[in-house]
């Protein structure tokens, strides 16, 4: 959850350090630090709680350079945020290192660290690391020895990167369950969490493996898989370019991200359809006959991702005929699942990397009764990727807002493809078929016309900025909009924000409504629409404060407490990739009205690596 990047060059690296740190804000954090080896030999280091700004700040008045560096994010885990548990760590003087990740029997270390004469200046289990490398290199007189050995002693989940101020032409990782890769420069070379920070300086990367431990000089590096054998990893080349990371003309990348949708959308759909269905082969790993022989789905995720998952299911139990089951991943990787026969396991995430959603992921694959997994994802070299049976890129390009935007609509837009891969192999007709097909090649420019509503939505945001709860209303597909629509509302404004099935609200929710309570319903004009209304009613008649989104043809009007937000004509099927933009813009201009750190949001993170 953190960001990591660190650098071995010619050159002085403390600004690639600062630069990619910044790039990595997204992620989320607390505080940020850099250590280097000066031109002297000597390990300096400099922390600071807060934000990457205050830091570079004080770096500019320090003058702080040198050719080898490491850098750090940090969101707490172990011990308040603060600048004594800001990283990098330090032993001894010498040693220097920066972990994202947990350390589960940190405190059995720390103990035994302590008892050989180290002292902590920090609550973190990550310093525990730093005095166990340090421990072994002594010991053993070897520093990739000592690496070698203290890994052996951790248990959990990490990536860390060491600097070594008495061999300052090496740097040494170490990857388990938390993500790394090294950047490949001209006679220069770099580690970082995930790509986005190193595109200013290189567009090729080398992603290690679990378990890889990699040494790295001027003049190359070598990686050793888990078994201590050296292996060859791949490289490739990112086709990310550095202006996709920047805002461009936009305030926020949440605003870019959400204008950003129909072109993403576009991305997602683009050479994977043909009129009566899919291209062959567009769902990489997973055939025809696979998709013939699925009976059921287990749909595993967190957050906005499970929200798409929970919208699916309606598609593919309607269209596909197929029994669907939605999971929190989390939940799923720690129940006893039942799993029958033929099941297709179904993940999503937009970086590939959840911790929750990849450790049920790895157990699904041992299960015998999965035919095979899938993964819809927006990073083609995450792990996910690499360890599922298929893949499903959404090609939603880099999102770096925290509150989901573009990963919902492009996972929305991919399990459409996959509705209608199931739904041939299942007898769903052909005419059909081509209506959906039509639907998905339309979406992009219905999203455009969305888009024309957004001073309306400014103007009822207006509406939220004092209110402290609110309650967003849904029925069929659209409940999980509405539980997408209030996630994005809360994340961002603080306001306390829940969604409910609208059917739901006579059995509990109602007793919260009154005039002080916004309640936001979701009314496309579907088979559902009239049992809607009556829910509508039951909220006016108790003197709540209504806010619809509804198409002309639904024939709701405006009034005393209520406000309807006129949607454009949409396919059915395509309407919750229209309705949930117009939610995504009434979260952004609440936040924005109520002053919050609208990309950043307090307390989250936008990969979140750890469990």
């Amino acid at each position: 959850m953190c960001g990591i990047i660190a650098a071995l060059a010619q050159r002085n690296v403390t600004p690639i350090l600062v630069e990619g740190l910044q790039r990595l804000e997204y992620r989320g954090y607390d505080s940020a630090g850099v250590a280097v080896v000066n031109g002297n030999d000597e390990l300096k280091r400099v922390r600071v709680k807060g934000k990457v700004a205050g830091l570079r700040d004080v770096l500019n008045d320090l003058k702080l350079s040198g050719h080898i560096g490491i850098a750090h994010t940090r969101w707490a885990t172990h011990g308040v945020p603060s600048e004594r548990n800001a990283h990098p760590h330090i032993s001894s003087k010498q040693l220097s290192i920066v972990h994202n990740g947990i350390i589960e029997n940190y405190e059995e270390l720390r103990d035994e660290l302590k008892a050989a004469g180290y002292e902590f200046s920090s609550e973190t289990d990550t310093e525990v690391v730093a005095h166990l490398i340090h421990r072994y290199t002594s010991e053993m007189g070897s520093y990739i020895h000592g690496l070698r050995k203290a890994v052996t002693r951790l248990q959990g989940t990490y990536a860390i990167v060491i600097l070594n101020k008495e061999e300052p032409e090496r740097l040494l990782a170490v990857r388990k369950g938390s993500p790394l890769l090294i950047g490949l420069g001209v006679q220069e070379y770099f580690l970082a969490s995930d790509t986005t920070a190193l595109i200013p300086v290189t567009q090729r990367f080398v992603v290690l493996e679990d378990g890889d431990i990699v040494d790295i000089n001027l003049e190359g590096f070598v990686v050793e898989d888990e078994t201590g054998l050296t292996v060859q990893r791949k490289v490739f080349e990112s086709e990310m370019s550095a202006q996709a990371v920047e805002k461009g003309k936009y305030k926020h990348f949440m605003l870019k991200e959400i204008f950003e949708q129909p072109t993403a959308v576009q991305a997602t759909l683009e050479g994977r359809l043909v009129p009566d269905g899919l291209r062959p082969g567009c769902i990489e790993g997973l055939s025809d006959e696979l998709l013939a022989k699925v009976s059921n789905i287990h749909f595993v995720a967190c957050g906005t991702s499970y929200h798409a998952a929970a919208v699916a299911r309606y598609w593919i139990e309607r269209y596909a005929g197929v029994p669907c089951t939605v999971e929190v991943a989390s939940e799923y990787r720690y129940r006893d699942v039942q799993v029958l026969p033929n099941t297709l396991y179904v993940t999503l995430s937009q970086s590939g990397e959840t911790a929750d959603s990849l450790a049920a992921l790895e157990r699904a694959k041992t299960n015998p009764n999965v035919v095979a997994t899938l993964v819809i994802c927006n990073v083609a070299e995450s792990s996910m990727v690499r360890m599922a049976h298929a893949s499903l890129l959404t090609r939603a390009g880099p999102e770096i807002g925290v509150a989901s935007t573009k990963a919902f609509t492009t996972q929305l837009a991919a399990l459409l493809l996959l509705t209608v891969g199931l739904g041939k192999h299942k007898g769903l007709e052909p005419d059909a078929i081509r209506a959906i097909v039509n639907a998905l090649h339309q979406i992009p420019d219905v999203l455009r016309n969305v888009f024309q509503l957004e001073e309306r939505i400014k103007m009822l945001a207006g509406d939220f900025v004092e209110k402290q709860h609110a309650i967003f209303l849904g029925r069929g597909p659209f409940f999980p909009i509405a539980l997408e629509g209030a996630l994005k509302l809360k994340e961002i404004s603080y306001i306390h924000c829940e969604g409910y099935p609208a059917g739901e609200l006579k059995h509990g929710p109602l007793a919260l409504v009154d005039s002080e309570m916004p309640v936001v319903a979701v009314a496309p004009n579907d088979h559902l629409l009239e049992k809607l209304k009556s829910n509508i009613e039951e909220v006016r008649t108790r003197g709540g404060r209504l806010y619809i989104l509804a198409e002309e043809t639904a024939a709701i009007q405006p009034g005393e407490g209520i406000s309807v937000l006129q949607m454009p004509p949409c396919a059915e099927i395509t309407a919750p990739l229209a309705y949930c933009v117009p939610l995504q813009l009434l979260s952004y201009h609440v936040a924005v009205m109520r002053g919050t750190d609208v990309d950043q949001p307090r307390n989250l993170a936008k990969s979140v690596t750890v469990e």
